[in-house]
């Protein structure tokens, strides 16, 4: 079968979805074809939560009425091969697709480092609809322990599913904390101490070496020499030290790739004309200064979709970089980061400093009331706000957003300092201070040496 269309999108996921959605939302009687090679496009972020059986596995699988209910048309099949030259793209179910315009939208996926015992059985990753089934078929069968490998959001959101089925919990990072890529050393021992108790055994600062066993995984071996044993015929590990982007079908064509992926400009432009890519798939920098970032988030993929669908329908809209916002929850605590931590901005050439807020996230008397607690990094030359990391028991992605607009606008802790803020006994501290507020009000002070800290 041989199909034309306007515009070719490889890829369901997160970018696939908006760019279609737009593109035919926008101008109806454009042509879009979606090629996915999945039965389901995933909701990434539920399956934890499928996993320690709070949600039924069907609930985290999106609806095709998300493409098709636009009239974008769905071919649930896999590329094997593409002709920039002749603009078509031809698939493993023996059809030829024509295209105009292509995205590329091909996404990211989870990897298991090169070391010995890779190969081995029961060695996981967590991403797609088989992965998820797999690993509740192991819990079904009887499986007693598990062993995560990389204590970033993932990784401690899958930890903690396995220890609310019961199970014993190993997790491992080379990191000496959690979540480094989204807090600081002082910021995360509150997560410690939660995994902790939680009891969860913790393996920070230390090396995976390798994975030993017959046929299924039955050692995981640490550089420290800690062995961490498990049931081969039951037990399992998880891999979840990172993704690398799906670019397998373009490997030998002149398309640029870099070691994150795709090399595209601001429009989401590769350097074949009428090629355009979005999300996981690409390489992309940071909107803080301008070197290249890692950022394989949904989050991000949504908005540079966006741009890249506007500039098929002939806008000039440029995304503007990569902030990171995110956020995880640990047990009763939320957890978020965005833009820089103070050691990444340090590893990254930047000379800064930090402020603190604390408030809590409701008036103090009224019940439920906790703790939310506000870091700002800040440039010491400039006084720019470069990073953010909030820790509360409610209210902390807000929060997060907050920040990244603000690093977003390259507000100074002054600008910050100024936010119009509201108040209210369920949802806020009293009017007299803000977490975000009081963190930007401190490092205000400091910098005119009106506040010694």
């Amino acid at each position: 079968m041989n199909v034309k269309t306007d515009v070719l999108i490889i890829g369901g996921g997160p970018a696939g979805i908006q760019a279609s959605r737009m593109l035919k939302t926008l101008h109806p009687p454009l042509d879009v074809v979606v090629l996915r090679p999945e039965q389901y496009s995933m909701i990434y972020c539920a399956i934890p939560y499928v996993l320690e059986g709070l949600v039924e596995p069907e609930k985290s699988y999106k609806k095709d009425e998300l493409i098709t209910s636009v009239a974008a048309r769905l071919f649930k099949e896999r590329a094997v091969s593409v002709d920039f030259d002749a603009n078509v793209v031809k698939t493993d179910a023996g059809h030829t697709f024509y295209y105009k315009t292509l995205l590329i939208a091909t996404g990211a996926n989870p990897f298991v480092p090169m070391l010995k015992g890779k190969e081995l059985e029961r060695i996981l990753t967590v991403k797609t609809g088989s992965d998820m089934q797999n690993i509740l078929d192991l819990i079904d069968a009887g499986a007693k322990s598990a062993v995560v490998i990389g204590a970033g959001a993932i990784g401690i959101e899958q930890a903690l599913a396995y220890r609310r089925r019961g199970m014993e919990v190993h997790l491992v990072d080379m990191a000496s904390h959690p979540l480094p890529a989204m807090l600081d050393v002082d910021f995360a021992e509150s997560v410690t101490n939660i995994l902790e108790q939680e009891g969860i055994k913790l393996y920070l600062g230390r090396k995976l070496v390798s994975f030993e066993g017959r046929n299924a995984v039955r050692t995981v071996v640490l550089d420290d020499g800690t062995t961490i044993k498990l049931n081969e015929r039951k037990d399992f590990v998880i891999v979840s030290v990172g993704v690398k982007p799906n670019l397998d079908l373009f490997f030998g064509t002149d398309l640029e790739i870099g070691p994150d992926g795709l090399i595209i400009n601001k429009n989401m432009l590769t350097n074949r004309e009428g090629v355009y890519a979005a999300g996981d798939c690409c390489q992309y920098y940071s909107g803080i200064d301008g070197k290249a970032i890692g950022g394989k988030l949904a989050t991000n993929a949504v908005p540079m979709a966006k741009v890249a669908a506007l500039n098929i329908l002939g806008f000039d809209a440029e995304f503007p970089g990569l902030f990171n916002g995110a956020v995880t929850i640990t047990g009763e605590l939320r957890v978020g980061g965005t833009g820089f931590t103070e050691k990444i901005a340090k590893q990254r050439g930047l000379d800064v400093s930090s402020s603190f807020g604390e408030t809590t996230t409701r008036f103090p008397m009224m019940p439920g009331a906790g703790k939310v607690k506000v870091k700002l990094v800040y440039e010491n030359n400039t006084k720019r706000i470069v990073g953010g990391q909030v820790i509360g028991t409610e209210a902390v992605a807000e929060r997060i957003d907050i920040i990244t607009l603000a690093i977003q606008h390259r507000m100074t802790v002054s600008e910050l300092s100024g936010l119009s803020y509201c108040a209210q006994p369920w949802q806020t501290f009293f009017p007299a201070r803000n977490a975000i507020v009081s963190a930007a009000t401190t490092a205000f002070l400091k910098s005119k040496s009106l506040l010694k800290v």
